[in-house]
C-alpha cells in the first residue's frame, strides 16, 4: 500500500472494527443476561400464580381454574404452558393442547429445577417446584408444579437486537472513517502539493517548489529548492572548467603543430630524421580528445531537475534539411516517423549531438534511405520510455563489430573520413541519462541504432 492516507485510514479501521466488535459482544452478552433474568421471573411469576390458583380435587388431585391464570394458559399454542403433578395424578392446561411438552420428572418437598427442551424445533424453558400443603390429608405428598415458556420470541427479539447493532454500528464506523478521510485530506494537502510541485519540476514546468508550507514540510522545502539550485551551478561550473581546459589546450597544440618542422631546420637536423609524423600523429589524436571533450562541455552533461522538455520533431526536422544539403550528391531519402508531441526530458544540446551524430552516420554509411523514428511507451520508466531507433540500407555491422564500434577511436573502415569519436559521444551520453543503446539490423538491409532515453 503506497498510499499515507489509505495506511492511516487502515490503521485505525483495524482498531475501530476490533473496538466495535468487543462493543457488540459484549452489549450482546448483557442483553441475553437480561433477557434470561426476565425470563426467570416470568417462570416464577407464573409458578407463584399456578400454586396459588391450585385447587384439591375429591380425587386427591389438583386442578387450576382458568379465570385465575394468565389467559395464555387457555389459548392452544400460546407459548405458556402449565402442569400440576402429584402421585397419580396430572393436570395440564389447556395450551399443551397439540404440543408435546415434557416436563420432566416429579420432584421432592423444597426442589426447584430450570430446565430446557426441544419441542417441534422450538425451544422451551421449564421451571419446576416441589410444594407440600400442609392441610392436605395424608401428610401433604409433594405436588410439582411447572411451567413452560417458548424461547421464539425471546429469540427473535434478541436477533433483532443483533441485527440493529452491527447496523447501527457499522454505520457509526463507516461514518467515522468517512470523516477521517475528510481530516486526512485536509491535513494531507501539503503533501500532495509538494508531490505536485516537484513533478513539475521534474518535467521542467518549474524551477523550483514554492512557499507557504507548514511548519513541518517548510524545511523540506527550502532543502529541495538549495539542492535544485546547487546541482544547477554543479553542473554549470562543470561545464565551463571542462571548456577552459579544453580551450585553453587547443592552442598550444597549434603552435605546436606549425612549429615542429622549423624547428627541426633550425637545429640543422635533416627532416627525415624527426620523428615528425609520430609526433604529429599524437598530436592528432590530442586533439581529437579535446574536440571530444569540447563538445561534451557543450552538453549538460545529464537530466536535470527543472529542465525545459525538449521537442522532436523541430530539431529532427532542422537536421534533416542540413543533412540534405551535405550529402546531396546521393540521392538521399532521410524519413522522419515521430509521434506527435514526443519530448525529450533532457539538454537540448544533448539531444541534439546525438541525432546529429547518429543521422550524419546513417548518411555516410547509407545507400539511399535513412529512417528516424521516435515512440514514446507508456509503460516504461521514466528514465528510457522514449524510444528512438536510425536505422540505413547500408553494408550493416557485423555483430562482432557492434560493440568495438561505441568504443572512442575506433573506426571499422579506415578508408572513410571520420576520427571514431561520434558513436562513442553518444554512448556516453546515453549513459549520463540512464538509458540503453543497443545495435542491431535494420528491415532496411543495413544498420539500426536503439536509444532509450527519458521522454514523455
Amino acid at each position: 500500500m503506497h498510499s499515507l492516507s489509505q495506511r492511516i485510514l487502515l490503521s485505525v479501521a483495524v482498531p475501530l472494527a476490533l473496538f466495535f466488535g468487543v462493543m457488540m459482544l459484549v452489549l450482546d452478552s448483557g442483553f441475553r443476561t437480561l433477557t434470561r433474568n426476565g425470563l426467570h421471573e416470568l417462570l416464577d411469576s407464573q409458578i407463584i400464580t399456578l400454586i396459588a390458583a391450585a385447587q384439591r380435587e375429591s380425587s386427591g388431585g389438583y386442578d387450576a381454574p382458568l379465570r385465575d391464570l394468565d389467559s395464555r394458559f387457555g389459548t392452544p399454542r400460546s407459548g405458556l404452558y402449565g402442569r400440576i403433578a402429584s402421585s397419580g395424578h396430572i393436570w395440564r392446561s389447556p395450551s399443551t393442547a397439540g404440543e408435546a411438552v415434557s416436563f420432566g420428572p416429579l420432584l421432592a418437598q423444597g426442589q426447584r429445577r430450570f430446565s430446557s427442551t426441544l419441542v417441534d424445533h422450538h425451544r422451551m424453558e421449564i421451571e419446576s417446584r416441589g410444594v407440600s400443603f400442609e392441610d392436605a390429608p395424608g401428610g401433604g405428598q409433594p405436588v410439582t408444579f411447572s411451567v413452560a415458556v417458548s424461547l421464539t420470541p425471546y429469540e427473535e427479539q434478541l436477533w433483532d437486537f443483533r441485527q440493529r447493532m452491527v447496523l447501527w454500528f457499522s454505520g457509526l464506523m463507516l461514518l467515522l472513517l468517512a470523516s477521517l478521510a475528510v481530516l486526512l485530506r485536509a491535513v494531507l494537502a501539503p503533501v500532495r502539493r509538494l508531490e505536485r510541485e516537484i513533478h513539475e519540476v521534474e518535467e521542467g514546468r518549474a524551477e523550483g517548489l514554492g512557499g507557504g508550507y507548514p511548519r513541518e514540510l517548510r524545511g523540506v522545502a527550502r532543502h529541495l529548492n538549495a539542492l535544485l539550485v546547487g546541482e544547477r551551478k554543479r553542473v554549470a561550473r562543470y561545464r565551463d572548467t571542462l571548456g577552459n581546459l579544453a580551450h585553453s589546450l587547443k592552442t598550444p597544440l597549434a603552435v605546436m603543430r606549425s612549429a615542429l618542422p622549423s624547428g627541426a631546420a633550425a637545429a640543422g637536423v635533416a627532416r627525415e630524421s624527426v620523428p615528425s609524423d609520430a609526433i604529429g600523429t599524437e598530436i592528432d589524436r590530442m586533439t581529437d580528445i579535446i574536440e571530444h571533450q569540447l563538445k561534451r562541455a557543450a552538453a549538460s552533461g545529464g537530466a536535470i531537475l527543472g529542465q525545459a522538455p525538449v521537442p522532436v520533431a523541430p530539431m529532427a526536422t532542422e537536421l534533416r534539411l542540413a543533412l540534405l544539403k551535405v550529402y546531396a550528391r546521393k540521392d538521399l531519402s532521410l524519413e522522419l516517423v515521430i509521434a506527435p508531441d514526443s519530448q525529450f526530458m533532457g539538454d537540448r544540446g544533448d539531444l541534439m549531438e546525438m541525432l546529429g551524430n547518429l543521422l550524419d552516420n546513417a548518411c555516410k554509411w547509407c545507400r539511399q534511405r535513412v529512417r528516424l523514428a521516435v515512440t514514446v511507451d507508456p509503460n516504461a520508466a521514466a528514465r528510457d520510455n522514449m524510444i528512438l531507433s536510425v536505422e540505413d540500407d547500408g553494408p550493416g555491422i557485423s555483430e562482432e563489430n557492434r560493440a568495438r564500434i561505441l568504443e572512442r577511436g575506433v573506426r571499422t573502415d579506415e578508408t572513410v573520413p571520420g576520427h571514431g569519436l561520434g558513436l562513442a559521444m553518444v554512448r556516453d551520453t546515453v549513459e549520463l541519462y540512464g538509458g540503453t543503446l543497443s545495435v542491431e539490423t535494420s528491415s532496411l538491409g543495413g544498420a539500426r541504432f536503439n536509444l532509450r532515453l527519458p521522454g514523455r
